[in-house]
């Protein structure tokens, strides 16, 4: 991965994220704040995805500016290793664990430990669940996302403005469509997926748009650990065993900007070019390649889900718990993980296209003009 610096500024002053300094390890903090030097355990699952770097560093930098230390581990997607990474930073002493869990399901054990040394948890963007032991959770409005990421495609299609407002004169169709879920052990998955369902469902109940594979489950459209191969190889088999009679897809209903480039590669492999019958193709999490297709063609769309304002809202829900005081939530109701409802803080989250990358991506500092140009 390149390196590559994000200046962002934010309500409590500049934030310099680098995404090539991201190790794991205790460090202390240098500002005063309110953390008095005690340790928080932040528990990211991967390096291997661009966004993740982003919020281990975000999460990292404004812990430090509040004057905590952190350990700030990334698992590589490997579940042991995230319990075992948990486990040490309990023994280490840590007064809060910032948990971006694999698997939601998983952490059971563990975070038994954690209560049993008095050490809140807050689940961040990904919800533990089967745990009595989660105290709060902070993340997107996740089923928003998957209505976004469905009037993305519906948009690239002349069907819709982004709004989700049919548009006036918009075409009959049909259109083929296929249809890609996120993994089956993230619990965000399944929120992305009922709200593209829900968006998309009068269009093929219309006869509008058609899954011509009659993949419609999201058991047949899940992607274990988001895998972009994984995505590529499916939409491999797909178009051979639906397509090789020479119709074409006409938009791909993609979760995530990973498996987006996986469906870009299946497609290009294919025989597909931009410009000539290619599909609209939807996406989330502004990764800098992604929007970089965007520009070219390639992606239609992806959802920007800004980082640093999630590191931010995690950072407040630390520093309250530890001053005894509850963290300021906008959702009681939503979010159950199986044991109890977790208190949430949800966000908002945006579309971005081609014509406003520059708006929402660049002025807001996310990403430089030159790093999407470059």
């Amino acid at each position: 991965m390149k390196k590559r610096m994000l200046l962002a500024t934010l309500a409590a002053g500049t934030m310099v994220v680098s995404l090539a300094g991201c190790s794991g390890g205790a460090s202390g903090g240098s500002g005063g704040g309110e953390g008095d030097g005690k340790l928080v355990g932040v528990a990211m699952p991967t390096k291997s995805s661009e966004r993740w770097i982003q919020d281990g560093n975000a999460v990292k930098e404004q812990l430090e500016k509040e004057g905590f230390k952190v350990d700030l581990q990334y698992a590589e997607d490997d579940i042991p290793t995230q319990v075992s990474q948990i486990e040490n930073m309990i023994t280490k002493g840590a007064s809060v664990l910032i948990i971006a869990s694999i698997d939601g399901t998983t952490l059971t054990s563990v975070l038994q430990e954690a209560k049993d040394g008095d050490i809140p948890v807050i689940a961040y963007d990904r919800l533990i669940r089967d745990s009595e032991n989660v105290d709060y959770y902070a993340s997107f409005d996740n089923y928003k996302v998957g209505v976004q990421q469905a009037n993305s495609v519906l948009n690239g299609l002349g069907l819709v403005d982004l709004e989700g407002k049919p548009t006036e004169g918009a075409p009959a169709g049909p259109f083929n469509i296929e249809m890609f879920a996120g993994s089956p052990d993230d619990n965000n998955a399944t929120f992305f997926w009922d709200g593209a369902q829900d968006t998309l469902k009068p269009f093929i109940d219309a006869g509008t748009l058609k899954v011509a594979s009659g993949q419609t489950s999201f058991e047949q459209a899940a992607t274990l650990r988001w895998d972009g191969e994984t995505a590529q190889k499916r939409m491999e088999n797909i178009l051979t065993s639906t397509y090789s009679d020479g119709s074409k897809v006409n938009a791909v209903l993609s979760p995530y900007d990973g498996i987006s480039r996986g469906i870009i590669s299946a497609l290009t492999d294919a025989g597909y070019s931009v410009g000539d019958g290619w599909p609209v193709i939807s996406g989330q999490d502004a990764e800098l390649d992604s929007v970089k297709a965007i520009e070219s063609g390639e992606q239609y769309a992806t959802i920007f889900k800004d980082t640093r304002q999630l590191a931010s809202e995690a950072v407040k829900m630390a520093v309250a718990v530890l001053n005894g005081e509850k963290p300021e939530v906008n959702n009681t109701e939503d979010y159950d993980n199986g044991k109890k409802v977790v208190p949430s803080f949800l966000l908002e989250s945006q579309i971005v296209v081609k014509d406003n990358i520059q708006e929402v991506l660049v002025d807001s500092g996310y990403w430089t003009e030159d790093e999407i140009k470059g």
